[in-house]
């Protein structure tokens, strides 16, 4: 009889609990939150956690808005870096690490040295050796301890603070003690090894004593899982696994053997205190699926090995012949006695497409099975996840190359939406990566065909994170970069006035922006832009200069045909008598409009046959005079005007400007 038991003390620990609650409710709360690094060491649940808004970046300055210190805590320096940029700090530290902190500053104030036993490249230790006020080294063994000694002469040698990692192996620590009691003579040492960790330790070593085997689950990252691992392998053979899944694809065939060479094996179970409840039910499950199908009298065994056989467990790939189709999911014969069925959302990542449009009878397709119902006799299956599997090497091919992906936004989740790669890959593009406003609904892109850069992918898990802003990015920079080649003065353009100002306006010409000057709006004299465009009008334009190096265009809206200069060259000469228009008045003179769009100038010396001061005593704007055209410099573009020129041709030096 094959017996299967789970460690009491398996499972996340306070900490990490502690650490999960505050993410999960921070991103209910905000939508999106960010982790500095991944919250915990276990890639499912960092995933599952993603999937609701909480994602790890490797820098504070990668995150908007709150940032969330993990349980491992961090360095002094990275609580002020997050000041410095105006974050909310939400501050998830295990107690039992944060109390290591507490320790480091408090008994390093007077400029004592401290040593931390543990892994110097973990970050709790990164965290704890970044309070210290003093001297600070990082040991893991005895070896590293000596040739700290040897090397470093002056290091303790006036008092010395000890720490140990929460998660260190407590014999080790044990026999460390001893050594650096050896080393040191006036030495103050605080055992801050996490009770949870001892209990979890010792009762794996006491398990393991008992079973034939042991199933440590954890990720290949986590520090105190792989220390189990360890511990238990002391005493009987390990199976060190993340996963369900990967406990059956790397571990199955050796378990079968184990199970097969003993009618009675017990296999005890631990995990990390990492590790998800749900994982740990799922590796059991997994063990009782394994046993049941090993449970089996020997005399068979080799004639059973021999037949061909599917095998219906979760997670398992098999082949698939359609036998029916319908509106709501597709019926499949998987060469065993209970039917298969693959639900409609499980057949295509596209959402439009209805079964029909996916398979038809006969077809014979690639499946997974993700779910069993002994009781009802019905096996579940997913097409959808072999599609993704199949896509991924397209994804990571994208990433490398830094290819753009086309896809479909096909949901909307919390902290971003999920993209479905035209090769059935589904990717995670968080909020802040996916082009909408701040301000604007995720659910405005939804069911649109979107362009992306792959940003992370996780290729055991499947998982892929997303950037569309970055796509739409290197879009727009490449149009740019075109617009800029084939720039050239005189090409015209039909834009749109994106902006106002009193100097001109501004005009989109396709990602690039051109400045249109007041004075180039239009031939007439305006005061302000509003006088001939609103935002939003289409203008057309001609490019009378740019600058590729600063990305400056200038454009005008004037059109030659349109130039009142040459209606007054064919209409006016020199010697001419017209009645004018004051438009504007300067110390120096008035200025009149001839014609829309021409204006003369009256010099003060022009305006009577006395001696004039003051313009604005004689004339005012508005006011309708008659002058002779003086001079016209075609050249400039400049006409000259004379009052006084009519007065002396008139003779009568009491008349006043004529008015109307």
């Amino acid at each position: 009889m094959t017996e299967i038991v789970t460690a009491k003390t398996a499972g996340y620990c306070f900490g990490v609990r502690q650490a999960v609650d505050i993410a999960e409710k921070a991103a209910e709360k905000r939508g999106t939150v960010y982790t500095l690094g991944q919250l915990i060491h276990n890639n499912d649940a960092v995933e599952r956690l993603r999937e609701h808004g909480v994602i790890p970046v490797n820098d504070p300055t990668e995150a908007e808005g709150s940032i969330i210190i993990r349980s491992h805590g961090a360095p002094r320096s990275v609580y002020d870096r997050i000041a410095e940029l105006g974050l909310e700090c939400i501050d998830a530290t295990c107690p039992y690490v944060a109390r290591i902190h507490k320790l480091v500053d408090e008994h390093s104030r007077d400029g004592s040295d401290t040593l931390v036993v543990g892994d110097r490249k973990h970050p709790e230790v990164i965290g704890i050796m970044g309070f210290a006020n003093g001297e600070i080294r990082a040991v893991d063994s005895g070896e590293e301890l000596d040739e700290l000694v040897k090397s470093d002469k002056t290091f303790g040698t006036k008092l010395l603070n000890v720490v140990v990692q929460t998660t260190f192996d407590m014999c080790k620590w044990t026999d460390l003690q001893k050594k650096i009691k050896k080393h040191y003579t006036n030495v103050k040492i605080f055992d801050t090894i996490c009770r949870a960790t001892i209990e979890r330790q010792t009762e794996a070593a006491a398990l393991s004593q008992q079973c034939d085997a042991m199933v440590v689950i954890g990720g290949a990252h986590s520090s105190n899982s792989a220390k189990l691992a360890r511990i238990c392998a002391e005493s009987c053979r390990v199976f060190f696994t993340e996963n369900a899944g990967q406990l059956v694809r790397e571990h199955k065939d050796s378990l079968k053997r184990l199970l097969s060479s003993a009618n009675d094996v017990k296999i005890g179970i631990t995990a990390g205190a990492s590790t998800p409840a749900y994982i740990i039910k799922e590796v059991h499950n997994i063990m009782s699926e394994i046993i049941k199908d090993e449970a089996v009298d020997a005399e068979f065994m080799a004639a059973i090995d021999q037949m061909p056989r599917v095998r219906a467990y979760a997670g398992n790939r098999v082949k698939a012949t359609v036998v029916a189709v319908n509106k709501t999911e597709a019926v499949v014969d998987i060469g065993i006695k209970q039917s298969g069925y693959i639900p409609a959302e499980e057949l295509s990542a596209n959402p439009n497409l209805s079964p029909e449009d996916v398979v038809k009878v006969g077809d014979v397709i690639d499946c997974i099975v993700t779910k069993v119902n002994d009781a009802d006799g019905f096996v579940y299956l997913s097409k959808k996840q072999v599609d993704a599997q199949a896509g991924m090497e397209k994804i990571i091919k994208a990433k490398d190359e830094n290819a753009t992906v086309n896809g479909t936004v096909t949901a909307v989740v919390k902290g971003g939406v999920i993209v479905t790669s035209e090769d059935g890959a589904r990717v995670f593009v968080p909020a802040s990566q996916s082009g909408v406003p701040r301000n604007g609904k995720l659910e405005d892109i939804l069911k649109k065909e979107v362009g992306f850069k792959v940003i992370e992918v996780n290729e055991g898990r499947g998982r892929v994170v997303g950037s569309i802003k970055a796509a739409d990015r290197e879009a727009t920079d490449a149009v740019k970069a075109k617009f800029w080649e084939e720039l050239e003065v005189g090409k015209k353009f039909v834009g749109e006035v994106k902006s106002m100002e009193s100097y001109g306006v501004f005009v989109d010409l396709g990602g690039v922006d051109g400045m249109v000057h007041l004075t180039e709006l239009t031939w007439n004299r305006v005061k302000h832009p509003k006088e001939v465009v609103s935002v939003g009008d289409k203008l057309e334009v001609t490019v009378k200069s740019f600058d590729p190096e600063k990305k400056r265009v200038s454009l005008t809206a004037k059109k030659p045909e349109d130039n009142p200069w040459t209606k007054f060259m064919n209409e006016f000469a020199e010697g001419d008598v017209v009645k004018v228009q004051v438009v504007s008045i300067t110390p120096f003179g008035a200025f009149a409009q001839i014609i829309p769009g021409v204006d003369g100038l009256i010099h003060i010396s022009q305006i009577s046959l006395e001696r004039v001061t003051d313009v604005s005593k004689v004339l005012s704007v508005g006011q309708i005079v008659e002058a002779k055209i003086t001079e016209i410099d075609e050249e400039k573009s400049r006409v000259s005007l004379s009052i006084k020129a009519l007065l002396e041709e008139g003779g009568d030096e009491e008349e006043a400007p004529a008015e109307e």
